[in-house]
């Protein structure tokens, strides 16, 4: 006859089973991922964040699962995008760019907001201070120094003293650049000539009317501009005006020159963020927003050559790297 088990036993096997089912059925985390717009910056910010909750055992489809969505530069779209998250219950938020970072925290309270390629957290009203956002919103920040970027471009076209800065006025990162600028630009006896473009099909018009106006032209971290910049750059070429640009992807792209971030790295360090969250509890509000840890100077040959420039050997020996040769 066999041998049967004590009721305590039984017991033990019942929570057990009941545990194993637990594990077996838990639902994978939902992460809703906003991004205000496609171009090749927030792209690698975007596949940072994911790369690094991969390499912490996060399989996506098992383990969790991303809603990725776009707002195509549309403002309203964002506010969708958002109310979708909230009403979808996500466990986290990725908000990559300023206005949706706006948008997502203005619907969403209850719910850890993570941002990346926000220029400026606090001014956008994102967090209370960089040390300590005391919200339900933290991440990493993609501020460069602007006044160096102009350093820049006064050292490899001496003969500047009108730059064109071409920004969407609705930006409120971009907003911020500009001031920056016109404020460096004074010390460095720069003068600023604004173009706005109130979106990216207004970018072309934007550049065309600097035309015979300016010696070069500085395009900020602007989501409007930077995902229209091949307007930009036909003006630049056509005209023989120099283009230098706020980040290095845009120099791929074909601007001449900048001091930027890498933008996956970036991504990457706000993935690091979404762990404490999710594995720790942290609060979101008690991290403190991160910086880009290196920046380094990219030049485009090629785009020197066509925007009639000449990279000297001794801005050859300072860039982090020389691409299109």
């Amino acid at each position: 006859m066999p041998r049967l088990l004590k009721p305590s036993s039984w017991l033990l096997v019942a929570l057990l089973l009941v545990a194993f089912s637990f594990v077996a059925q838990a639902a994978p985390l939902k992460v809703g991922i906003t991004q205000i717009v496609e171009h090749p910056a927030l792209d690698k910010s975007r596949q940072g964040f994911i790369d690094r909750l991969t390499e912490l055992g996060y399989v996506e489809g098992t383990d969790i699962v991303y809603d990725i969505q776009s707002a195509q530069g549309d403002m309203a779209t964002a506010q969708t995008i958002a109310r979708k998250f909230q009403s979808d219950g996500v466990d986290l938020v990725l908000a990559i760019a300023t206005p949706t970072a706006q948008a997502a925290a203005h619907v969403i309270k209850d719910t850890p907001i993570l941002i990346t390629a926000v220029t400026e957290p606090v001014a956008a009203g994102l967090v209370e201070s960089i040390a300590r956002p005391g919200t339900n919103v933290t991440g990493t920040s993609d501020l460069t120094p602007v006044k160096a970027q102009l350093e820049l471009l006064k050292e490899i076209v001496p003969h500047a003293t009108r730059v064109g800065v071409i920004y969407n006025a609705g930006e409120i990162n971009s907003v911020v650049q500009v001031d920056i600028a016109k404020e460096a630009a004074a010390e460095l006896g720069l003068t600023i000539v604004e173009a706005t473009a109130g979106n990216s099909s207004e970018v072309l018009q934007a550049a065309q009317s600097l035309q015979g106006r300016v010696d070069a032209i500085y395009v900020p971290k602007d989501n409007t501009v930077v995902a229209a910049l091949e307007s930009v750059l036909q003006v630049g070429i056509e005209q023989k005006i120099p283009v230098f640009a706020g980040e290095t992807d845009s120099v791929e792209r074909g601007a001449l020159a900048s001091y930027g971030l890498d933008y996956f790295q970036l991504g990457y360090k706000t993935g690091m963020m979404a762990v404490d969250i999710l594995q720790n509890g942290v609060n979101p509000g008690d991290i403190p927003v991160g910086y880009p840890d290196d920046l380094g100077l990219v030049i485009n040959a090629d785009a020197a050559a066509k925007m009639g420039v000449t990279i000297t050997d001794s801005m050859r020996s300072k860039a982090e790297a020389v691409i299109n040769e």
